[in-house]
């Protein structure tokens, strides 16, 4: 027997990833009632299958990589990795697969959690599925904002539903290393798990249907990555993709590739996409189409849906595939929710308070690889599609004494992008060992429009990586 009851809030939130808690806590924070609803745990895909788990897979293999080139502890770090401490790190860092923290962090914030599946059912209404099997029919006075997120994407491979194929989230979350480990993706997801679990003793064939790992970053970035995989003894091969697969009595799955070769493995990651968390969720109710991604303004009002109620934040949108970006979002729809709860005009101008301006012009990403990549902005390819005129600046890292004292045969690569009309950066690409703390410096460089003479006046401090700015002005001002 089930029962149906009905509450009212100011804002429904669906899906409690990092995404859904940063609307919810915006608008609870302002005075307006919210309750969110998750399906699964509290804290969402980062949490538990994506960046925590994979990024405590990665540290260990990283420092080992810098570590074992230091004078001195060559001889101490040369063994192979502690598998099992390691995975113990993960599952800490994933926090056991448990949600505790989470809903305590929720209940602190004021915002009412409600377990179960929702789905909208029409203007500012949404119904939930609870775990025990009653319905529970929400009202929201002011706005709905579907966080649900994105999937991975599986390949329509004939019979893929009987080979138990690893996505990012077995990736993340696997009890042991497999012996071989076939991995098809050329992205983030792809390379970072092979960087991974090669360090951990699986003997990966990584399988690229380009000619190059990292196909939306600059060139130099896959080149430099491909190079650091092949020495650790990865199998990596271009031009090539699964055709078939299959998983036979004795556990191993065999793949056809689209050259006509064969490959034998224990595991294989599909790490080809992502797709929209929106088949299931009701949008039929408001006029949109179940399974396709959700388009917003740059307000993350679904314009679709008239009246202003609905958002779409996140990776749901397709914007800005990353957490901290969709927490970016979260932040300015939360915003805009609570200033159009109040009656106040919205300031929707570029870099204004209710615009996400930062999804086209400034979307960092780290690739937690060995070298690590980093970048922001444009890359070159994309400013010559888009006819933008801008400057190419290069400057090889490795003459940095900053550098060379991280790791004395560094290797890495710096090049931003000049607009030659506004002279302002528009993109930054770093790669090699520790870039990563180098992207917000040209994250704000960018989001500042800072000219490119006032870059002058920001000292780096010597020796240190950052040094790398000063060079490539000093690369600029020389040609």
């Amino acid at each position: 027997m089930t029962t149906e009851n009905i509450r009212t809030y100011d804002v429904i939130v669906i899906g409690a990833g990092p995404v859904g808690e940063n609307v919810a806590d915006r608008t609870s924070a302002a005075g307006l009632s919210t309750v969110i609803v998750e399906s699964e745990l509290a804290g969402g895909e980062c949490s538990y299958w994506a960046c925590e788990p994979s990024k405590a897979l990665l540290r260990p293999a990283l420092l080992r990589a810098d570590a074992v080139h230091v004078p001195g502890l060559g001889p101490a770090v040369k063994g192979p990795l502690d598998t099992e401490a390691v995975l113990a790190h993960r599952d800490r860092m994933a926090a056991d697969w448990k949600d505790d923290g989470q809903v305590e962090w929720i209940e602190s914030a004021g915002i009412d959690l409600l377990r179960g599946h929702g789905r909208l059912a029409g203007e500012r209404e949404v119904s939930v599925r609870t775990p025990a099997g009653d319905t529970v029919r929400l009202r929201a006075r002011h706005a709905v904002a579907v966080c649900t997120g994105s999937r991975a994407a599986l390949p329509p491979l004939p019979g893929i539903e009987n080979l138990r194929p690893w996505t990012s989230r077995e990736a993340t979350s696997a009890r042991k290393p497999s012996g071989r480990l076939a991995v098809a993706g050329a992205g983030v997801v792809g390379v970072e798990m092979a960087t991974a679990w090669q360090a951990l003793g699986s003997r990966v064939t990584l399988l690229a249907r380009g000619e190059g790992l990292l196909p939306r970053m600059e060139p130099f970035a896959g080149e430099l990555v491909t190079e650091r995989l092949r020495e650790a003894g990865a199998d990596v091969r271009f031009n090539v993709s699964v055709v078939a697969a299959q998983r036979v009595r004795d556990g191993e799955v065999r793949i056809t590739l689209s050259d006509g070769g064969e490959l034998t493995a224990d595991e294989i990651l599909f790490a080809t996409g992502r797709a929209p968390r929106s088949e299931d969720i009701g949008l039929d109710t408001v006029g949109l189409a179940p399974g396709d991604w959700i388009a917003t303004d740059d307000s993350l009002t679904v314009t679709a849906v008239p009246g202003n109620w609905l958002y779409a934040v996140g990776d749901v949108n397709r914007r800005a595939l990353f957490t901290h970006q969709g927490k970016y979002q979260a932040r300015i729809a939360g915003a805009v929710i609570v200033a159009r709860a109040r009656g106040e005009r919205l300031d929707t101008g570029r870099w204004a308070p209710h615009s996400s301006t930062a999804d086209t012009e400034a979307v960092p990403g780290v690739v937690f690889t060995d070298p690590e990549v980093a970048s922001v902005g444009l890359t070159a390819r994309e400013a010559e599609r888009t006819g933008r005129a801008v400057e190419v600046v290069d400057y090889e890292i490795g003459h940095l004494a900053g550098a060379l004292q991280y790791r004395p045969d560094y290797r890495g690569k710096a090049r931003v992008l000049i607009d030659r009309d506004r002279q302002v950066v528009v993109g930054a690409t770093f790669a090699g060992p520790g870039v990563a703390e180098l992207l917000y410096s040209a994250t704000v460089a960018i989001t500042a429009e800072m000219p490119v003479e006032r870059l002058w006046h920001a000292v780096p401090a010597f020796p240190t990586i950052s040094e790398v700015w000063l060079r490539l002005l000093e690369t600029r001002r020389d040609s």
